[in-house]
């Protein structure tokens, strides 16, 4: 007999196990499988932006990353240098610790980045979501998977045993990678390029203290004459400060493979150490490759893709799970909702039309960001088959004192000046914008502030927006304005005048059967604004309101009062349901 569930989710990754949890802590019964035996075995992805770190808030681990993740200020700097022991040739701060950054980073939100190496972050989602209940089942591989108008029929096998066993869901998510079996077999339509690079993870143990600690950081680029891929040399990654890492390595196929051999894999990493006496311990190595794809659709009927299954790109800006984690936090409360009875099926339409859009954003940025590395290699005077003593030449003349090289370290420092977008991407991080039936449109256009878009975020209470953060105090405790929204529930934020909100807000919640928290935010108000922030930001009077979705982001604002708040209130819930 087949197993019956409400959601069969294919993938134990980031997306996965984050939509796992989700739903159940939303009270979703849920079948998670994946093919491998257990969480990542390697660091794979680690950068965690803001934004995922707020949805690990929501959940109730941020904490619990936090003690796993490299915090923030270990972060600060990305390092250009020939080698650990040799010349430094130019460093950048990165992920908002620079000065002239660190005030745009901690405004934004109550979460700051950290570096959590996958091996790391998906055990504590795994364990969050088994001790919500989750059903998670390991070594089992999705065989095939077909729907009709009812629902999902899926055959697992199960890899320990080999037996076959089929399930029954009334929905579906491949959340199975950028080799989906479920983006496969049911023909999602991708548009984009594959292998447009080749590239090795080097998992290594090599104590680089001496280097680092004067110069913390999660990446350090290494450039030497006869190399000039967008890793250069190759690029360090900091897995534990500063004993454990992978070193990131690019090769040309066409100049046949690499040796994969444990010797071979050191005298890489010598290479660009610069010092014989570093002990090196190789853990593990994989081979990968560079691609730029987003589906065209993340749905087709019940079936639906996320992290990436729906999106697959260069390493560049950090985005990979980043954006898979936040895939999930989109889509697990409309599944939630429908699956309940509080929503129409319409409400999944606009997962496609509200992450598709940041889907294409984050691969043609990623993909932007990797092109941009080219203007270092050309500052430093490298080029394809140059030889290697006049590749030192070039690099030593940087550094002289005559007008050329001048004019060449000025070039050097625009080069690194651009990699501002792959690396003080906060517009990137922060700035997704949704636009679908979910988000009712008030007639106001998105606030202009002449800076960069992706370089910059910029707060603002528009419907599709993600609620501004400002602090605010209740009683004795200090909260974010995130904290009084999200849970898996629509959030009515008010302002002091609410007596008339909270009494649309009570008969709309019980005529249309779902849940609605009221949050009133003003000075001296139930959380109270202290500090004024919240005042600076809000963009609606004392008798406005926010509607706020689950997922954060703002369905419908109404700047001031109503004659009938009933009424706009059943109207803009009821569209934010699709119903």
């Amino acid at each position: 007999m087949a197993i019956q569930t409400d959601v069969l989710v294919v993938g134990a990754g980031p997306a996965g196990l984050t939509l796992s949890a989700l739903l159940a802590t939303y009270g979703v019964d849920a079948v998670t499988v994946s093919r491998h035996s257990g969480t990542a075995n390697s660091p794979r992805a680690h950068i965690t932006n803001q934004r995922t770190v707020e949805v690990f808030r929501d959940l109730g681990i941020e904490d619990r990353i936090r003690e796993l993740a490299t915090p923030n200020s270990y972060m600060t700097n990305n390092v250009w240098a020939t080698s650990f022991a040799g010349q430094e040739i130019a460093r950048l701060q990165t992920w908002g610790t620079g000065v002239e950054r660190k005030a745009d980073y901690e405004a934004a939100s109550p979460s700051s980045m950290c570096n959590a190496p996958q091996h790391l972050l998906e055990p504590a989602i795994l364990a969050a979501a088994s001790d919500r209940g989750a059903d998670i089942r390991f070594s089992t591989e999705l065989v095939s998977i077909a729907q009709d108008d009812d629902g999902v029929t899926a055959v697992v096998r199960h890899r320990d045993t080999g037996a076959e066993e089929t399930i029954r869901a009334r929905y579906a998510v491949g959340a199975d990678g950028a080799r989906s079996t479920v983006a496969e077999q049911l023909g999602f339509a991708m548009e984009g390029e594959t292998g447009l690079g080749s590239a090795l993870n080097i998992w290594l143990e090599a104590d680089l203290t001496k280097y680092c600690a004067h110069r913390p950081g999660v990446l350090y680029w290494m450039a030497q004459p006869g190399n000039d891929f967008w890793v250069g040399s190759g690029t360090w990654i900091n897995v534990k400060p500063f004993t454990e890492w992978v070193l990131l390595c690019m090769y040309d196929p066409a100049e046949g493979e690499p040796d994969l051999d444990e010797e071979s894999l050191i005298a890489r990493a010598r290479m660009t150490i610069g010092d014989p006496d570093i002990e090196v311990r190789i853990k593990a190595v994989s081979k990968w490759q560079i691609n730029h794809m987003v589906a065209q659709s993340y749905q087709q009927g019940r079936v639906f893709l996320a992290g990436d299954a729906a999106h697959r790109h260069p390493p560049a800006n950090g985005l990979g799970s980043n954006t898979s984690v936040q895939d999930s936090f989109n889509l697990a409360w409309k599944l939630a909702m429908v699956v309940k009875g509080e929503a129409g099926e319409g409400l999944l339409d606009t997962y496609t039309a509200e992450r598709q859009p940041v889907g294409r954003r984050v691969v043609d940025r990623a993909l932007k960001s990797v092109q941009d590395m080219a203007p270092i290699s050309q500052a430093l005077g490298f080029a394809p088959g140059q030889s290697s003593e006049d590749g030192w030449a070039s690099l030593k003349e940087l550094f002289a004192s005559s007008a050329e090289s001048a004019r060449r370290r000025e070039q050097l420092a625009a080069a690194v000046q651009l990699q501002n977008y792959q690396f003080n991407a906060h517009g990137m991080d922060l700035g997704q914008r949704y636009a679908s039936v979910a988000v009712i449109e008030d007639g106001t256009a998105w606030p202009q502030t002449g800076r960069d878009p992706d370089l910059y975020h910029q707060a603002s209470t528009r419907p599709g927006a993600s609620i501004p953060h400002a602090w605010l105090q209740r009683g004795t405790e200090t909260i974010s304005t995130l904290d009084v929204v999200g849970k898996g529930r629509f959030t009515l934020v008010t302002g002091l005048d609410d007596q008339a909100w909270r009494e649309a807000a009570a008969a709309v919640s019980a005529e249309l059967g779902v849940e609605l928290a009221v949050a009133q935010i003003g000075v001296r108000g139930d959380n109270d604004d202290v500090l004024g922030t919240w005042s600076g930001l809000r963009e609606i009077a004392d008798d406005g309101c926010l509607l706020v979705r689950p997922d954060r982001f703002i369905a419908w604002r109404q700047k001031s009062a109503t004659l009938q708040p009933a009424a706009a209130l059943k109207a803009a819930l009821s569209a934010a349901l699709g119903r």
